[in-house]
């Protein structure tokens, strides 16, 4: 390590570089900063100086990184990060604390998770906020980077994801909250009510299907593909909700977990069927990086996620 190398490094042109990757804008940069654009500008000139690189080149848009940035970017990311780490407070007191946590969760676990936890977390942190977006699948590298505190999936929802949730990378930890099955939703004057209903009947109609980080097909739909059957989707639709929704309007059936359907079948008055073929649980689990383990204020909010979601039962 050469510290003389290293007393040469100013940290607010790293906080600009950071910021810069982020907007790719002087002038957004600059406000996010609370800095004139001037002096982002020469801060700019001083980073090229520094990395020996154009970091940015202008387009119509504003700044497009350079392969050297856009390489620096998930350094950045980590080392302020640690950086902030190093200087937070090394207590972590909920009722006066207005800390920001962000979260990522797959969308069917919304109604099942959240009310179980949000009603203590902001009793005894009424100023914290609460960010939440859906589980992309560069989620495991937001939680690595430090841009996100917490995800929550389902494993085994689709092979793509069974793969990274059963061996995520180097570094995520994880705990399992609750297990979930497989259900069926159909309208309530749905046909196929009072009739024979077994795989057979359920293969025979025509489903409505949810993406699921980008998959067309689900678990389910690989596993009957290994008997040599497979399902007639009618409808591909990006979220959980506009399939219920729709459901109710058409002769679709929709597979989803029955934490969710059951949920969703109560707001909309739809009917919920067991899914008559074999598959396994699927298994939501909370995941987050093992640098946040002895954050005081991410320990706080990870033992109530933990703790109010742990006894929930199997769907």
């Amino acid at each position: 390590m050469s510290f003389e190398k290293l007393a040469r490094i100013d940290l607010n042109l790293l906080v600009c570089l950071h910021v810069l990757l982020e907007e790719c804008n002087v002038t957004h940069a600059a406000k996010r900063l609370h800095l004139s654009q001037s002096a982002v500008s020469k801060s700019l000139m001083r980073l090229r100086e520094q990395f020996n690189d154009p970091l940015f080149t202008r387009n119509a848009h504003g700044l497009r990184p350079t392969p050297r940035a856009k390489a620096l970017q998930p350094l950045l990311e980590h080392l302020l990060h640690e950086i902030e780490q190093i200087t937070a407070p090394p207590e972590f007191t909920p009722r006066t604390s207005d800390r920001h946590f962000k979260m990522a969760l797959v969308e069917s676990a919304y109604p099942l998770f959240l009310p179980q936890f949000l009603g203590d977390i902001f009793s005894e942190g009424p100023n914290l906020t609460i960010d939440t977006q859906a589980w992309e699948p560069n989620t495991f590298e937001k939680l690595q980077s430090g841009e996100i505190d917490f995800g929550i999936t389902g494993k085994d929802l689709n092979p793509a994801d069974a793969m990274l949730t059963l061996m995520p990378p180097k570094g995520i930890v994880f705990q399992e909250l609750c297990r979930d099955r497989q259900c069926c939703i159909v309208r309530p004057d749905h046909p196929i009510l009072g009739q024979t209903w077994d795989e057979t009947s359920y293969l025979a109609q025509r489903h409505i299907q949810v993406r699921c980080i980008g998959d067309d097909r689900w678990l389910l739909d690989y596993k009957l593909a290994e008997r040599g059957l497979g399902r007639d989707i009618a409808m591909y639709v990006p979220d959980f909700n506009s399939a219920a929704c729709l459901c109710h309007q058409t002769d679709f059936v929709f597979t989803a977990p029955s934490h969710f359907a059951n949920y969703i079948a109560n707001q909309l008055g739809l009917v919920v069927l067991p899914l008559p073929t074999e598959l396994p649980p699927m298994a939501y689990t909370l995941f987050w990086h093992q640098h946040q383990e002895k954050d005081p204020g991410h320990s706080w909010l990870r033992e109530i996620i933990i703790g109010r979601c742990r006894d929930l039962p199997v769907g």
